[in-house]
């Protein structure tokens, strides 16, 4: 996926939303040792005020002190750091404090290379042990093999990495929202806790903004939620089949998704333009509200959403929880209707 054909503009407007620091990854460096962006990354590093971290591909002595020399103000190695750990020794004492290592764990804790293409052997805690040892100023931990966009953070592998070595750890990628915010700088191992985090297609989705992140990192918390960006009705149905035909083809509504899982059945549909209809097949020992009905206000931050309800004194009947579709909470209007308010990562039913 091209996200922006004038990546230089990207990293100006980046600047312009008030980043601290910019990180950027040479992918087809990192993965195919092909060096036709390096020269585009130069003009970055001239170009841009803010400081400028490279990664990708950087596996060489000459490379890195090449970087350094044209502004980087940082240097991130991956590969490197396991195959060539003399040479990281080496650039470390030329260049203190500006060597960073950057390491992709899978669920094992195992590492994977060159742009997670290969399998490396060897496991988080006794690379970390080691390029501790070898004096980096830091390390970028990052889950391989996930879906960044609708999966959580790994935050076992996080924490452990914090207790691993004493110099910082940032969680590099994969935050959905805000609330994967909170529960990233809420870890915390022997006193250790994260030093930061990169996000980039997080942002460039819409699901936060920079303010609201640097918010949360710097403890400032954002006062207001922002308001609902989508409503659903549903309705709990005793013949989901019957049920789907009336309003598809009675009412003309369009379906969108349908689901038949072990106790969980159902069609979602709109009756109009982003005006959601949700179908549930009831169940003998559930039934949401005597009327077979729950309202959904689908936003942004949950979490300031539920302490804003609670702040004004209304009762929660169901308390924050996590769901294969995402986190949401619940309460009742004053006739008893259930209102559910979510942060969904899928289009997948409640």
């Amino acid at each position: 996926m091209v996200l922006d054909d004038d990546p230089l503009a990207r990293a100006r407007g980046w600047t312009e939303k008030g980043v601290d620091y910019l990180l950027v990854v040479d992918l087809d460096a990192a993965a195919y040792g092909n060096f036709d962006n390096r020269p585009l990354i130069d003009e970055m590093l001239s170009d841009l005020e803010v400081p400028v971290v490279v990664a990708g591909g950087v596996r060489s002595h000459i490379e890195a002190a090449r970087l350094i020399e044209n502004g980087a103000w940082h240097i991130v190695m991956g590969t490197a750091a396991i195959e060539s750990q003399n040479m990281v020794w080496d650039l470390c004492r030329e260049y203190p404090g500006r060597m960073l290592v950057s390491l992709d764990v899978l669920a094992t804790e195992e590492l994977v290379v060159k742009g997670w293409t290969a399998h490396s052997g060897r496991f988080l805690e006794e690379v970390m042990v080691e390029m501790s040892s070898a004096g980096v100023a830091g390390f970028f931990i990052a889950h391989a093999g996930r879906d960044v966009l609708t999966e959580p953070p790994s935050f076992d592998i996080l924490e452990a990495a914090l207790g691993y070595a004493p110099e910082p750890v940032i969680a590099s990628g994969g935050v959905r929202h805000l609330d994967d915010i909170r529960r990233l700088m809420a870890l915390n191992s022997g006193g250790n806790v994260l030093q930061g985090l990169v996000v980039g297609r997080e942002v460039t989705e819409g699901r936060f903004d920079v303010e609201q992140a640097q918010a949360l990192l710097t403890g400032v918390d954002v006062a207001t939620p922002r308001r609902i960006r989508q409503m659903r009705t549903v309705l709990h149905v005793s013949d989901l089949s019957a049920s789907s035909e009336y309003y598809e083809y009675a009412l003309g509504c369009r379906v969108l998704s349908t689901w038949d899982e072990e106790d969980n059945a159902g069609t979602l549909l709109e009756a109009a333009d982003g005006q959601l209809l949700e179908l549930l097949q009831s169940t003998a020992t559930e039934q949401a509200s005597p009327s077979g009905v729950e309202l959904v206000f689908v936003v942004d931050d949950v979490e300031a959403w539920h302490a804003r309800i609670e702040s004004l004194g209304l009762k929660i009947s169901e308390g924050l929880a996590d769901q294969p579709w995402g986190r949401s909470f619940e309460m009742q209007d004053p006739d008893g209707v259930p209102t559910r308010i979510a942060h969904m990562v899928t289009v997948q039913s409640l």
